[in-house]
Formats: structure tokens, sequence, C-alpha cells
């Protein structure tokens, strides 16, 4: 019975990370570029009362062993890189990636994060950067007097200059992809960075071996679904609900074995 109340509890302290990864995935419903967390969970260390093939009664071998579980523990939380949904906004300079890759942004420490947020504005510099101001790499420069930019599914950024009928090129677009993405480092701010789990960048053109085109004037926002949310969400809780029970239960048990006698 007093393994019964820690196995429960374990039971209970699963469940309430389980449901802090949900809240944090339904509040990023309309974040740009957001892929949702699952957590992953593993059963504890078993105790073993009987092995299996030991001799009873008679000599006979038993077939089968007795185990008692003590619960479970925290394995992961892994982000999930499907495609999220477009949201069409008519912006330039917001660029949607249908397929694998990441946009590369350059720290302030001049290290290298990684992002599906495409939502980019021009510095005062002329210079494509996020919304915290990190830039775009490669460097893509955009003249101060530019009246239309222009990218092309193959990451190619052309702008109308005044007085010109034909476009010109001033960049293309670079993205990257990993072997183990589920394996990045979500630092906030959209930001991935690197690790050995993930590998190292293999960097690559839009459209070109196995590298995600570029959509103009869209948006991927998050691939959470909120109906599956809060079905989890339901289910976490009863789940909770239960092992509370157990502990409950187990609870009332050991009072009436201390009843006894009395």
């Amino acid at each position: 019975m007093i393994r019964a109340l820690r196995t429960s509890a374990t039971g209970m302290k699963a469940q309430e990370i389980r449901v802090d990864v949900i809240a944090n995935n339904l509040a990023n419903v309309n974040t740009a570029g957001f892929k949702k967390t699952q957590a992953q969970f593993q059963d504890l260390l078993y105790q073993t009362l009987r092995p299996a093939g030991v001799a009873e009664f008679q000599g006979q071998v038993v077939p089968t062993e007795i185990q008692v579980g003590h619960g479970v523990r925290l394995a992961s939380t892994q982000k999930v890189f499907t495609q999220g949904n477009m949201q069409k906004t008519q912006n330039d300079l917001d660029w949607a990636i249908v397929g694998d890759g990441f946009f590369q942004i350059q720290q302030p420490d001049g290290t290298f994060a990684y992002t599906r947020d495409g939502n980019f504005e021009i510095s005062q510099d002329g210079i494509l950067v996020t919304t915290d101001g990190l830039a775009l790499q490669p460097q893509i420069t955009i003249p101060q007097t530019a009246m239309k930019v222009s990218v092309a599914s193959d990451g190619n950024v052309d702008v109308l200059l005044p007085g010109q009928v034909q476009p010109q090129n001033v960049g293309r677009i670079e993205l990257a992809r990993f072997i183990n993405p589920a394996g990045l480092r979500n630092v906030g701010n959209n930001l991935f960075i690197e690790t050995v789990s993930s590998n190292t960048p293999i960097l690559g053109n839009p459209g070109e071996n196995e590298f995600g085109q570029i959509e103009q004037g869209y948006l991927e926002i998050s691939n959470v679904s909120v109906v599956d949310e809060l079905v989890d969400l339901i289910t976490a809780q009863r789940i909770y609900e239960l092992n509370s029970r157990g502990i409950s239960i187990s609870d009332n048990m050991l009072q009436t074995a201390s009843n006894i006698g009395r």
C-alpha cells in the first residue's frame, strides 16, 4: 500500500507536466512558425517478487514472473515538426517555407539560430531582420529606393527600383535542415539552436535537394490542433483524478489496517 501511494504520486506528477506542455501548446496557437510539443513518458523500475523459470510445487517450473512497477517518469519533451497551415498576409516581407527547412538567423553573439517564422522587416540599414532585429543569413540588403520586393519560390529576392522596368536581384535565401530536427533546442523568440543530437545543419537553396519552397505573402502558423489539445487536456485531467483516487484508496486501506486490533 505504501508502494501504491508513491506510484500514484508519480502518475499525478507526470500528468501535471503533461498539462503544462498542453497549456504551452494552446498558448501558442497563433504563434507563427511554432511547433507543438509532446511529452513522452517511461515506466520506472520494477521489483521482481518471483523470477520466471524457478521451480515450485513439486518441481514444476513457473513460466512467468511476478513484477510490481513503481510508476512513471518524464522521458522527454519532443517537438513535432509537421507542416503548419498557411495564413495569407499580403505582406511582401512575410515568407512561409512549404516543406523542409529553416531560415538562418544570426544572434547578437555571432552564433546562428534557426526559425520557421518568416515574418521579416527591413532595418534602418536596409538589412532584412526578424521582428527582434536579428539579421537573416546570408545577409540581404534592400535598397532604400526599392518600390517593391519580390521573392520567388526558389528563394531569389528581387527589387524594383525607380525608373527601371526589370527587377534587380539583391540576393537569395538559403535554408538549413537537420537530420534530427527533434534534437534542436528551443530558446524562445521562435528560435532553435543546434545541439549534438540535431547534428550540424545541411544548407541548400529552396526547392532543391528536398528543401521546401518559399511562398511570399504567407506565414506558416502553429501546427497545434486545438481540438486534439483539448482532448488531451481532458484525458490528462481524468488520469490525474484516477491517480489521486489511487492515493485516497491506499490511504483508506492503511487506515483500516492500523485500526485492526483496537
